[in-house]
């Protein structure tokens, strides 16, 4: 049996109001609930028992996916009334895993969509004898990230969470949010109190002499904490950037659910996604562009790179440019958001009332 840790408790205050009603894991990206898709490609890699560590709306989860049947997998809810940080959530996750004492576990952030390769992961576990192996990435700039710089053989050498001076700037390798356990690795987790792996476990292993070991993988891999980011993924699923085999549908530039309403003459790209019982009215452009179920694009409307929530609407010739409309809002005709605008939940904005709004 191969076994794995979703950690899909955090609060997603980053990407609010998208998070006000729904738990970041289940805001739909390319048409499902983005956990689907990394249970999806859990499933495609071997995986057959999932472990859901939740906390923060933990109550919508299993109405959705069951006992994992429909998805191929087993699936365990493992619920947490206060947050106890990443180890404390693996650690809690633990009394429904059935993996022996030195067997793998895979534990794997809630928040990340990536190419990544999750069977050559366990291999170069396997062959390292590691006590933890993680994913590690390269990013550009990679200050709001924990650095993770590496021997020759992939041996971790250190660990600097979120670097702000010239002299932390070791390496432009970082932790990545996929991890192979050792089983009694996870055990001594303590429990009954807030745990960071990043900042508690992983340097405690490493000064007490743990091997741990890092993969440098340069498939796709995306961050989802900002609207801009969960849009961009969304968009690249439906592209067929990334894959995923829980995209209902084959690539393109666009998707259109079941029950939506395209009119004649009106312009859909960039991977935008159409939500079921969503109308978009003749003359209305939407490039790269969520929108969920029940919301209407009205005629003329222009909307690039942005999320309209459900139920939403936006008025004839509104321009939304990098904008996250919350759900049952309604924004009247005639105005222009931009820059990371966020409208809240349920907000009305007259006709014409805005012209430029940044973040």
């Amino acid at each position: 049996m191969t076994e794995a840790v979703l950690l899909v408790g955090g609060r997603g205050t980053r990407l609010q109001p998208l998070t006000l009603n729904t738990p970041k894991p289940m805001v739909p990206a390319a048409g499902v609930p983005f956990l689907a898709h990394q249970l999806a490609r859990a499933k495609a890699a071997g995986v057959d028992h999932v472990v859901l560590a939740t906390s923060y709306l933990a109550e919508v989860f299993e109405p959705y996916f069951g006992d994992g049947s429909a998805h191929g997998l087993r699936l365990t809810y493992v619920t947490e009334d206060e947050p106890l940080g990443t180890g404390g959530a693996i650690r809690s996750a633990a009394g429904a895993l059935a993996a022996g004492p030195g067997e793998p576990v895979l534990v794997f952030n809630g928040d990340i969509l990536t190419g990544l390769d999750i069977p050559g992961l366990l291999g170069s576990h396997r062959r390292a004898g590691a006590d933890v192996t993680l994913h590690l990435t390269r990013v550009a700039d990679p200050r709001a990230f924990g650095l993770v710089p590496t021997a020759a053989d992939g041996r971790v050498l250190a660990f600097t969470e979120k670097p702000q001076h010239p002299d932390e700037m070791v390496t432009d390798q970082i932790n990545a949010g996929a991890y192979v356990f050792r089983r009694e690795v996870i055990d001594a987790i303590p429990t009954g109190r807030p745990v960071s792996v990043e900042r508690e476990t992983f340097p405690g292993l490493l000064a007490s002499g743990a091997l741990l070991h890092g993969v440098v993988d340069t498939a796709y891999w995306l961050d989802l904490g900002r609207p801009a980011s969960f849009v961009q993924a969304s968009a690249d699923l439906v592209r067929g950037v990334v894959r995923s085999p829980a995209v209902p549908g084959e690539p393109g530039e666009y998707l259109v659910l079941p029950g939506a309403r395209v009119e004649d003459g009106a312009l859909l790209g960039g991977g935008t996604v159409v939500g079921a019982g969503a109308h978009v009215a003749a003359g209305a452009d939407v490039e790269g562009s969520v929108v969920l179920e029940g919301a209407r694009i009205e005629e003329g409307a222009r909307i690039r790179a942005s999320m309209v929530g459900a139920g939403a609407r936006v008025g004839p010739r509104t321009v939304l440019d990098g904008v996250v409309i919350g759900d049952h809002a309604e924004i009247g005709a005639d105005n222009e958001l931009c820059d990371g605008a966020r409208i809240w939940c349920g907000t009305t904005i007259p006709d014409a009332a805005i012209r430029f709004s940044a973040a």
